[in-house]
């Protein structure tokens, strides 16, 4: 068994603290931020859904080269290594907008571009480099809880801070000081991964680079069943995370403990992690992984049923539903990278490739979840900040729509067959 020290994991895990952390502004705070400066909700899903879709389809381009950067040239570490100027530039401009709202539209797409940009040719990179670096089933889903619990402590500095800096300088003053102190954080932690990080202990692909090849991955079956699933749970589990701001403002009235429900999310899901990587262990990362999403609804469909002061109610359906989410960030990748074993041959290992069709397919949740829920909740006659809510619009999106999609989730996951005999623990009752 081949298994990376501690120091060696926690010098990978740490680039993705601040990847991690950049993504909460975006999905979490930007709609609200943008909201109060006067656009209008639909305006900001849509326009959400349409900079993430043009985006999105330059992953596979980014997987292809995060394969094809020779060692010599420091591989997918170079370009990890690229990709942070851009990401801090976009994160600066997404939070200092021109003064007095001029061409707020055209700030707000190239801001999201910028963001998005570097943040997929670093994400790409970097999943690639950690899928690479095992052979081992048990270790693949180490890698992937380290890197997850790092992302854990990135996404809670950046849910923490925006709100202790709101209240000491106003929200928007806040979230530029956020972006602007995010730029040393990114290159400090990135640093560590590059300079002193493991390297892969297998080559990337040198495949030749044609339309074709970009879309190479949905050949495999495996992959196409592990996408699909990939795709419905994740926008499960970004339309929650898009409406979070607006649900415990206008539902359960308490904004100040905003920061408070997120802490107990994410280290609910923290906590979580070590027992969802010994239980793949156990009984594989499949039956794992759908265990959690059952969880997941169980725990956050009380959502929908609770009012203004529910604090502790809500309290508990975080930590509950965290507890579940840290399958999410430990099992996925892990089970890609057992999957991509189906494509590893004389031509190298096409990482990147898949991690760019992969990361495509995360953008595509997080743009369908915005696309998806604020457009509805304002043809169901929500406005933000209003005393009524007509049909219990918020509450429905907010709750019960992602329940009912984290279901055909779990649906699509056990019905797919994604492990063989070969790969998963054997189980009583398993054919030998």
């Amino acid at each position: 068994m081949s298994r990376l020290s501690n120091p060696a994991l926690a010098a990978y895990a740490a680039a993705s603290l601040p990847l991690a952390a950049a993504a909460l502004p975006v999905y979490v705070h930007a709609p609200k931020f943008y909201s109060g400066l006067g656009l209008d909700l639909a305006l900001i899903g849509t326009l959400l859904l349409a900079v993430r879709v043009l985006d999105a389809f330059s992953d596979p381009l980014l997987g292809v080269m995060a394969d094809r950067i020779p060692a010599r040239y420091g591989g997918r570490k170079a370009m990890l290594a690229a990709a942070v100027p851009v990401v801090a530039a976009g994160m600066f401009l997404l939070f200092h907008p021109p003064a007095g709202g001029i061409g707020l539209v055209s700030w707000l797409a190239m801001s999201l571009i910028l963001v998005y940009l570097g943040l997929s040719a670093a994400s790409i990179s970097y999943f690639a480099l950690g899928s690479a670096l095992s052979r081992d089933y048990v270790e693949r889903t180490r890698i992937s809880a380290a890197r997850g619990g790092a992302a854990l402590v990135g996404v809670l500095l950046a849910a923490a801070l925006p709100e202790v800096l709101a209240q000491r300088y106003g929200a928007t003053e806040g979230l530029a000081l956020f972006s602007a102190g995010y730029a040393p954080l990114l290159l400090i932690a990135v640093g560590i991964t590059v300079a002193v990080g493991p390297q892969s202990m297998m080559l990337g692909g040198m495949r030749r680079l044609t339309v074709s090849g970009l879309w190479s991955p949905m050949r495999n079956p495996r992959f196409r069943r592990l996408a699909t699933v990939f795709l419905i749970n994740g926008v499960a589990a970004a339309i929650p995370a898009t409406l979070l701001l607006f649900y415990v403002a206008d539902v359960l009235r308490r904004p100040d403990l905003t920061a408070m429900f997120l802490v107990l999310y994410f280290v609910a899901g923290a906590a979580g992690m070590p027992l969802w990587v010994r239980l793949a262990a156990s009984v594989g990362k499949a039956r794992a992984w759908l265990l959690a999403m059952v969880l997941a609804v169980a725990a956050f469909i009380w959502a929908y049923f609770l009012g203004p002061g529910d604090v502790v109610a809500f309290a508990v359906v975080c930590v509950l539903s965290g507890l579940a989410f840290g399958a999410d960030l430990a099992l996925p990748a892990s089970l890609l990278a057992d999957v991509i074993d189906d494509d590893t041959g004389q031509a190298g290992r096409p990482d990147g490739v898949y991690f760019g069709l992969w990361h495509l397919l995360e953008k595509l949740a997080l743009a369908l979840a915005a696309g998806i829920a604020l457009p509805l909740l304002q043809w169901l006659g929500y406005v933000p900040g209003s005393a009524t809510d007509p049909v219990g619009a918020l509450s429905l999106v907010y709750a019960l729509v992602p329940c009912a999609i984290k279901l055909l989730a779990a649906l699509g996951l056990w019905l797919a067959a994604l492990e063989s005999g070969t790969q998963r623990p054997k189980m009583k009752g398993d054919l030998a």
